[in-house]
């Protein structure tokens, strides 16, 4: 069982079975304060091709990060393909072939929520 989607304003927890069920999959995510450990990183406007992690052990997964302009030191993740079970309160870590450029605290995704909430 997993825990596919909490809503904490109507007091609603919703579970499942399954690694591969639609609810745990996401393209997207939102991060906030961003700390570049290698360095202040100016993110163009077409956005910065890297990879990203937001699990323990998990391989590099090729990404897209863009400066979220309607908040400071945050990024707007689109991944190349669906990530399972990226988790908001978790960490996302950016890296450049072998350097790690930082990281930040996961705000959101863009993962489906249940159609009866």
């Amino acid at each position: 069982w997993f825990v596919l989607h909490k809503d904490v304003a109507s007091n609603q927890l919703v579970v499942g079975q399954g690694h591969e069920h639609p609810l745990m999959h996401s393209t997207e995510l939102w991060s906030e304060n961003i700390d570049w450990v290698a360095g202040e990183i100016d993110i163009p406007s077409t956005g910065l091709r890297c990879t990203a992690k937001t699990r323990y052990r998990q391989p590099d997964q090729a990404c897209t990060v863009y400066a979220d302009p309607a908040h400071e030191n945050a990024v707007h993740v689109v991944f190349d393909q669906s990530q399972r079970a990226v988790t908001p309160g978790q960490s996302v870590v950016f890296y450049l072939d072998e350097v790690c450029l930082g990281g930040g605290v996961i705000h959101h995704t863009n993962a489906a929520k249940p159609h009866f909430i």
